[in-house]
């Protein structure tokens, strides 16, 4: 085993030395290293994955807890009532400010651990040769001597000698800062040449933009060029949801209310009321404490957290946090066809030559299959010379595998290709003989700018052939014949535009194969002068990639959400138009192309965005322009995309979907979601989380404000009018951490309502508090205060002592908490059904934990001592629930009256 960490060449040295010693010294070759070696190194060397960042230490993460304003508040509260002699107060203070911030302490860590989770779902993938034969592996698997194919739309994995490079250009502005693309050769550099000046090397992270290349690992990891650079950064801040800078507005202004409301009731109560300072500052701090919704920052983290979580389990990663919130506002999704709404698993259906139309049975990758003439008879292909020809050449000029692994076929490569692949397959072609047979000797990949890729390649005479195939009417511009079966014929383009027609209203992708001779024989590079024209038309390549099931019902799903889908695809406007139709577009019959959009100006386009669903032949450009005429109309828009060039219209959408599977680490990188699956249903999923997510954060919210807003409401009338507490400050402290922590928190964990699909998309400027929330806010503050008052008042009437007066107060307060937490379940929807009342497994627990607390808090003799409570009758606590069974029933009805009022 070598020792690849040895000094026989720096890092520095790889781009001087010549391929051929490069792969010496590595120990490699052109067919890549075996596995066994591949396992072996990687062993010794270790993943190919840059160092992480370091993180705070424990004590830096605790500290960073307090750091709230709210929490600082209290702290203040409990030194000073220290200071004034209360240290049961200060403890009992002090205990919930632990609590809290515990709790934040632990969620924070478990958010890291999601993210460590994230990250590893977002791989970066290579195709490597090991063994001589392609695979697809994960890019921390890469060791020194792997040999790596990198095509336009990748992320280079690792540091790279380039082995063979064709029209190869790399974006290095991570490195060198030059914006401008290179232009990358397999030549070796001066040893002392600067970095952007290495032009027989790829660097890793850096972004290939056109062309093809072959290269050998020369670094991973932490030794790559960018692994050094990495070093010298420091961490990202997270980014902040526009949510949790609201709330952070509102924690302040709720703050400075505070301690102004405190203060004036603290001046109130000695100076006009002549009551001792010692127990006006004692209600006061009792009042700031009632106030305070100490579990309210740590339920919005985990409400964020479980839907971020619930999206990855419906293959929805979420990158950036703001898209879980703007999710739930999305209006329009702008998608992509293949793969996304379709299968993605692409079959040659039909093939049209000069003398008839052939189709092909089967589906998938498995080449098993019959062909058809035009007539529907079945035959066999061997016998139809002109068929086979074009079988041989979509075989040829073809860069993905097909292997089988037991009963199933993998494909490596694109989809598309592949699907040829099968096809010659099932015609009887087999590709080892085939390229034994026709050697390749030159490539032109495809590059969306030309819309073709070409090969050529020596025949069994001798002689050199170049195969052309690519977008229909690009082939067609560059042929001048059509191959018949005496010869050749003059190409009728008129004829065969109206059998892309044909084939493309069937709903099928329409390419052409061509060919000519070269005289060069021994020509071994391929420029697009050489492609220009001269070509003879073998045919037309009718491929289909049928709907996904389960998208045709998402689509309908977002329609009854009030959400617009809108196709934006590069296919043929046929294609477009029959895929549209049959996934259920609500518009179908019109299509919009590119060419079209290129008429309008920006004003033209904003009005007719909105009436057309499907948009056809477009380039990135036209989707940057449509997301944008949509913003323009006030619409919130996901977009998807998979690749470089899609970048800007995600980064421009509200919500930009990459695509994991087929999407280019570009698309990922600017995008804020990430499909696992590249399916659309889990975009309709993940808007379903996103509603959810916010429904459950405005619920977590008309929560907690209440029961603090009853609370002190209680305390504000005690100190104004004289009159005694109903409850104590630290009873409030004891409420508050049972239902901030047992309660409130079960809301996060809220299932969607059975309505969130049938609602029309909320405002993306709706205000945190609208004034439904304010409006519900106020009236159970007040539902709370009269209750927490009528019960104290009732015990006193009755001959109570203060302290079981109190003790009643509480728990009635408990109980109007348990059963406002049923009613606040459902916003709207009526809450008195047997789901309902039933409640879920999180809730059910919740008010176990509730009742065993408050059994404590009532007869435990360590708890009456601690909170000054006093033993009660069981009948005085049929009481304390009759008070929230009679606040459920008035939310009910109050559901009830604005259900029935007709929207304004």
């Amino acid at each position: 085993m070598i020792n690849h960490e040895a000094d026989t060449h720096k890092p520095a040295d790889w781009h001087a030395l010549d391929t051929g010693q490069v792969l010496q010294d590595l120990e490699s070759g052109k067919d890549g290293l075996s596995p066994e070696q591949a396992a072996a190194r990687l062993a010794e060397i270790g993943p190919n994955r840059l160092p992480e960042a370091p993180r705070r230490g424990v004590l830096a993460r605790f500290a960073v807890q307090f750091n709230n304003l709210l929490i600082q508040i209290l702290i203040a509260a409990a030194v000073i009532t220290a200071l004034m002699g209360h240290y049961l107060d200060m403890a009992v203070i002090l205990a919930v400010v632990l609590v809290n911030t515990l709790f934040s302490f632990i969620q924070e860590g478990r958010a890291e651990q999601a993210l460590d989770a994230i990250r590893n779902l977002l791989s970066l993938r290579a195709q490597v040769f090991r063994g001589g034969q392609r695979l697809t592996v994960a890019a921390e698997d890469l060791v020194p001597g792997d040999v790596v194919l990198i095509e336009a739309g990748d992320r280079v994995p690792a540091d790279l000698r380039l082995l063979r490079a064709s029209s190869l250009q790399i974006e290095e502005a991570a490195l060198t800062g030059e914006s401008v693309p290179v232009s990358k050769t397999t030549a070796p550099a001066a040893s002392d040449a600067a970095l952007g000046d290495r032009d027989g090397m790829a660097f890793s992270s850096t972004l290939v933009t056109a062309g093809q290349g072959l290269g050998v690992v020369v670094a991973t990891g932490a030794r790559t060029e960018i692994g050094r650079i990495s070093q010298l950064l420091e961490d990202v801040e997270t980014q902040q949801t526009p949510l949790l800078r609201q709330i952070a507005v509102f924690t302040r202004w709720l703050s400075l209310a505070i301690l102004v409301v405190g203060a004036a009731t603290f001046l109130f109560g000695w100076l006009l009321r002549d009551l001792d300072p010692n127990d006006v500052f004692m209600m006061v701090v009792g009042l700031s404490v009632a106030a305070i919704p100490e579990g309210l920052p740590a339920i919005l983290t985990v409400t964020l957290a479980i839907g971020v979580q619930r999206m990855a389990r419906r293959h929805a990663i979420i990158r950036k946090l703001p898209a879980v919130e703007t999710l739930g506002a999305v209006s329009t999704i702008c998608s992509d066809k293949t793969g996304t709404l379709t299968r993605n698993e692409m079959s040659l259906q039909s093939v049209v030559t000069m003398a008839d139309r052939y189709d092909i049975s089967g589906t998938g990758y498995v080449p098993d299959g019959q062909f058809s003439d035009g007539d529907g008879q079945t035959i066999n292909p061997a016998d139809v010379p002109e068929l086979m020809d074009v079988m041989r050449c979509v075989l040829l000029c073809n860069d993905a595998e097909l292997h089988q692994e037991g009963d199933d076929w993998q494909i490596a490569g694109d989809p598309m290709e592949a699907a040829l692949l099968v096809a010659a397959r099932k015609a009887g072609l087999d590709p080892v003989d085939e390229t034994a047979a026709w050697p390749r000797q030159a490539v032109i990949p495809f590059d969306a700018a030309h819309r073709y890729m070409a090969t050529s390649h020596q025949t069994p005479e001798g002689d050199a052939r170049l195969v052309v195939k690519g977008a229909p009417e690009q082939i067609l511009a560059m042929c001048n014949s059509v191959q018949t079966a005496d010869g050749s014929a003059e190409l009728d383009l008129n004829h065969w535009e109206q059998r892309i027609h044909a084939l493309a209203a069937q709903g099928q992708r329409v390419l052409a194969l061509a060919h000519k001779p070269l005289a060069n024989t021994g020509q071994k590079e391929l420029s697009h002068d050489d492609v220009a024209g001269d070509l003879m038309l073998l045919g037309l390549l009718g491929l289909i990639d049928p709907p996904r099931d389960e998208a045709i019902a998402a689509v309908r799903e977002c329609h009854d959400a009030g959400i617009a889908v809108k196709m934006i695809t590069g296919d043929h406007a046929e294609t477009a138009r029959a895929i549209g139709a049959q996934i259920g577009l609500k518009n179908s019959a019109e299509v919009l192309t590119g060419a079209d959009l290129d008429q309008m100006d920006d004003d033209a386009l904003a009005a007719r965005v909105t009436e057309v669903d499907i948009f056809a032949r477009t380039n990135p450009t036209h989707k940057l322009r449509l997301v944008t005429a949509l913003q323009r109309d006030g619409d919130v828009v996901a977009m998807t995309g998979d690749g470089v060039n899609d970048a800007p219209a995600l980064k421009r959408a509200d919500v930009g979907i990459a695509m994991g599977q087929k999407g280019t680490e570009a698309a990922k990188e600017a995008a804020e979601m990430v499909l696992t699956d590249d399916n659309f249903v889990s975009i309709a999923a993940a808007v379903r989380e996103g509603r959810t997510v916010y429904d459950n954060l405005k619920k977590a919210i008309i929560f907690l404000l209440p029961v603090n807003g009853g609370e002190s409401l209680s305390l504000i009338i005690a100190i104004l009018f004289g009159l005694t507490l109903p409850i104590a400050p630290l009873q409030i402290l004891w409420v508050n951490m049972v239902s901030s922590v047992a309660l409130a928190m079960v809301l996060a964990f809220e299932p969607a309502e059975r309505d969130i699909m049938q609602r029309p998309p909320r405002p993306a400027s709706e205000a945190l508090l609208s004034r439904f929330l304010v409006w519900r806010i106020t009236l159970v503050s007040v539902l709370f205060t009269l209750g927490i008052y009528g019960l104290f008042g009732w015990a006193l009437q009755q001959g109570m002592s203060v302290e079981a007066a109190r003790t009643l107060a509480v728990n009635a307060l408990v109980a109007m908490e348990v059963w406002y937490l049923f009613s606040v379940r459902y916003l709207s929807a009526p809450s008195f059904t047997f789901t309902g009342v039933q409640g879920t497994r999180p809730v059910l627990i919740s008010l176990a934990t509730v009742v065993v607390l408050q059994l404590l808090f009532i007869y435990a003799p360590f708890m009456g001592r601690l909170f000054a409570t006093e033993a009660l009758p069981f009948v005085s606590l049929m009481w304390a629930l009759a008070a929230g069974l009679v606040l459920f029933v008035l939310l009910e009805l109050e559901k009830w009256m604005r259900r029935s009022m007709p929207a304004a």
